[in-house]
């Protein structure tokens, strides 16, 4: 008998071959399910079937957290609401509130880390899921995911509705979860934004110096004024999409981005509610501004402390020069007292006697800290890294400082620094830092370790962050992927079978310190990299560990 031919249609609207036959499949597993009830989860269960074949599964969960079905024995037949990945975002219970938070949507996408089946590594996962209720009452939530790090515009799609449903059940109650790195509405580069009719912003989790700041005749790298042109989208035809160039978050250059927006409503007025992707292989503005190197910025800094100790207030105006190699560009000089207030700042003369002692940037980095700190560390000097905008500008952007205590004419001591946006990091850089780090490791042993992890302090920043091992390879310190502290890594091989932790651990005990090449995943990113460490050896008492931190090319 010939076979009927299949009805279906391919889930549609979405850019990717790969997405939509995901899409597909569990559309398809969730009438499985209503059809056969849970006498479907055995075909489900079944290796190399169209349900189980390779990083590609269906799993269910009930609405409590139960694992109903997943390849993943350790997983199956237990709870798992309190399921979460390397930052802390809650898996299981995220994706259970996509397709159930709101009532009248009962599928939707969930973006989170994970490592594939048999690998340790975590990366950025897409599960779309859908909710199925049988007749008996029983409701199960059907899902499967993707490795990808690409945002399919429908993704932003299913986020602003979301958002949108949110915000007009529970005003602006919801605004912190649209910030909370943990919470559903940040992934990869994505976060939702709320701008007023005005063109006031009040929600920007990736540029939270706009909140409270008008923002309507901002215009992008190409002249264009995107938020006038997004509430005219809204006002005009309800939602769309506005193209325009943007930086994705923590970079300094502007790329094509595309943007959803609809409005919601929120007590007696609406607000324009986004979500933006940043389009694959899309037009990048090049940063064509000249960079000075970390070498030639330390020389740049000793040079003016020089002066400062000659002249100390009276070098003022010599700095103030536009155009002078203390001002150039977005190359300026600032001084600070020891405690923390503003005594110069090159380029914004207003911003001048602020207490700065307790200032941070907008990752929460304690600016005014660090640079104390090290103005007041034994040598007197030191690297300080932070997001902050260029004068004029409203992006911040990574900069790098290095700062330095000068004694003035007149005895009292200050800190002065210069700093360099978006500086791109190089091998004395990193063995700088892990010097740093193995001294403090030396000096204070394992309850250095809070320090290294703290992601707002000075070891870790843009693709930067200090590892530490024991010889044996067991992770003891790793802020970027904390999922694989406490585990020993000595087998692990990096993208190209090389057993990177094995050669690091052998060059570090045999030679003290050495550099190596591995193929690895940047932080958050699926893409493979070439990356090159540097290892070190450091003895904290009758304890030994290799200490290092690497570059990606």
């Amino acid at each position: 008998m010939k076979k009927a031919a299949s009805n279906k249609k391919p889930a549609l609207g979405y850019q990717y071959k790969e997405t939509q036959d995901l899409v597909q499949l569990v559309k398809d597993a969730a009438e499985l399910i209503s059809r056969n009830g849970e006498a479907a989860f055995k075909d489900f269960r079944k290796p190399g079937s169209r349900w189980q074949k390779g990083e590609a599964y269906i799993f269910v969960l009930d609405p409590k957290g139960n694992m109903l079905v997943h390849p993943d024995p350790a997983l199956e037949g237990k709870n798992q609401i309190g399921l979460k990945d390397i930052n802390g975002k809650p898996i299981v219970k995220g994706l259970i509130g996509a397709a159930t938070t709101l009532t009248d949507k009962t599928e939707g996408w969930y973006h989170y880390q994970w490592p594939e089946p048999g690998a340790l590594l975590p990366r950025w996962k897409s599960s779309f899921v859908m909710l199925v209720k049988l007749p008996s009452g029983k409701e199960f939530i059907v899902g499967s995911g993707i490795y990808n790090d690409r945002m399919e515009k429908e993704f932003v799609v299913d986020a602003v509705k979301d958002a949108i449903g949110l915000i007009e059940k529970n005003g602006k109650a919801v605004f912190p979860l649209f910030h909370d790195p943990k919470g559903p509405f940040i992934a990869k580069d994505t976060y939702i934004f709320v701008v007023d009719p005005e063109g006031v912003e009040w929600v920007n989790p990736a540029f939270p110096n706009l909140e409270g700041r008008n923002i309507l005749d901002v215009k992008d790298t190409a002249g264009k004024m995107p938020i006038r042109e997004m509430l005219n989208t809204v006002v005009t035809v309800g939602s769309g999409w506005v193209n325009y160039m943007w930086p994705k978050p923590g970079e300094c250059v502007s790329t094509r981005k595309s943007a959803f927006v609809s409005k919601a409503k929120i007590n007696n007025q609406w607000v324009l509610v986004g979500c933006g992707v940043y389009l694959a292989d899309a037009p990048t503005k090049k940063d064509t501004t000249p960079k000075m190197s970390a070498a030639e910025l330390i020389a740049l800094v000793k040079e003016a402390a020089t002066i400062f100790e000659k002249k100390g207030e009276k070098a003022y105006p010599e700095f103030n020069k536009k155009g002078s190699k203390w001002y150039s560009n977005s190359t300026y000089f600032f001084v600070w007292t020891m405690d923390g207030v503003r005594a110069f700042n090159g380029p914004e003369p207003e911003k001048e006697n602020a207490d700065l002692s307790e200032s941070k940037d907008i990752l929460g980095r304690p600016i005014g800290k660090m640079i104390i700190e090290a103005g007041r560390s034994t040598a007197g000097e030191g690297w300080i890294h932070y997001m902050y905008p260029i004068p004029g500008d409203i992006f911040p952007r990574w900069k790098s400082s290095f700062v330095k205590r000068v004694t003035f004419p007149s005895g009292k001591q200050y800190i002065i620094g210069c700093g360099v946006y978006s500086m791109e990091m190089n091998k004395t850089f990193i063995e700088e830092i892990v010097n740093r780090a193995a001294s403090l490791i030396e000096k204070e042993g394992t309850a250095a370790f809070s320090k290294l992890r703290n992601k707002t302090g000075p070891f870790v920043f843009m693709d930067t962050y200090i590892f530490v091992n024991n010889p044996k390879g067991v992770e003891l310190v790793n802020p970027a992927q904390p999922s694989l502290e406490g585990k020993n890594l000595r087998d692990l091989k990096d993208l190209s079978g090389k057993a990177v932790i094995q050669e690091e651990i052998d060059l570090a005990i045999k030679q003290g310190s050495a550099w190596l090449k591995c193929n690895w995943y940047k932080p958050g990113d699926n893409e493979p990299a070439l990356k090159q460490t540097y290892v070190r050896k450091v003895q904290s008492g009758e304890d030994t560990y290799i200490v290092g931190s690497g570059l990606y090319l």
